[in-house]
């Protein structure tokens, strides 16, 4: 009998998410994704990763909301029991997040808040709501990005944010590597995506100049980021731990 191995992925209806999601699926992993607003979005998720063979299910989380974690982790446990008849998961994928471009002499409290709750305090309280029913052996991918390695004017308070979890990483990988539990990073590079407004998809010259200092000729792709965490989350990579990996194209050489 084959172990059905299972993924919770924070903002797993679009963009990043959605398509690890559907990686994951087709390595034979069943999805756990979690939307914010676009319950439809997250549902057309779903009905794809049913037509890959492998069970879906969608939950609402707003992961700048730190109080709402204790009742997701008891709906997560419910889910687990109801569809699965288990009681763990095996790989969680923060990933859910939002892209603040401001210089920092304009930044205000209310972005760095917002970035804060969701970029730091978030992940920090979720995953420890979510631990007891992370499998031992399990994997945390965190998601971090290339603004922590290279400086873009305007990303001031969002980059010093993935920073903290990329030391975070560290940290949980130390003390949860005696559950067998690995922690890494994952830090993606320009990707055309509707992230941040969409700004390196949809603005020409921004797309270009990016696409011009990175190695590959081109800016990234969902689909260049997707095979990574599934990657990251595979026993392949089961000695890879509290490390960030960048996944650029090879931006800013």
């Amino acid at each position: 009998m084959t172990t059905t191995h299972i993924a919770l992925i924070t903002g797993g209806s679009r963009g990043l998410g959605r398509n690890a999601a559907l990686a994951l699926a087709l390595q034979g992993i069943d999805i756990i994704i979690t939307y914010q607003e676009n319950a439809t979005a997250a549902q057309t998720v779903v009905s794809e990763i049913t037509k890959l063979g492998r069970k879906a299910i969608a939950l609402p989380l707003d992961v700048s909301d730190s109080s709402s974690f204790a009742t997701f982790a008891s709906t997560v446990q419910q889910q687990l029991q109801q569809i699965w008849g288990c009681n763990s998961f095996n790989y969680l994928l923060n990933n859910a997040g939002i892209g603040i471009n401001a210089p920092f002499t304009e930044t205000t409290e209310l972005q760095f808040d917002l970035l804060m709750k969701v970029h730091v305090k978030g992940p920090f309280f979720l995953t420890q709501h979510l631990l007891p029913l992370l499998a031992d052996q399990g994997r945390i991918l965190n998601v971090s990005t290339g603004l922590t390695r290279f400086a873009v004017p305007g990303y001031a308070a969002y980059a010093a944010m993935k920073s903290a979890m990329e030391t975070l990483t560290r940290y949980w990988a130390k003390e949860l590597g005696g559950r067998g539990i690995r922690v890494n990073i994952l830090a993606p590079g320009a990707i055309a995506t509707d992230f941040g407004g969409g700004t390196v998809r949809d603005n020409d010259s921004v797309n270009q100049y990016l696409a011009s200092q990175t190695a590959l000729g081109r800016v990234g792709q969902a689909d260049d980021i997707g095979g990574v965490v599934s990657l990251l989350l595979s026993e392949q990579a089961g000695w890879i731990n509290a490390q960030r990996i960048e996944a650029s194209g090879g931006m800013f050489l």
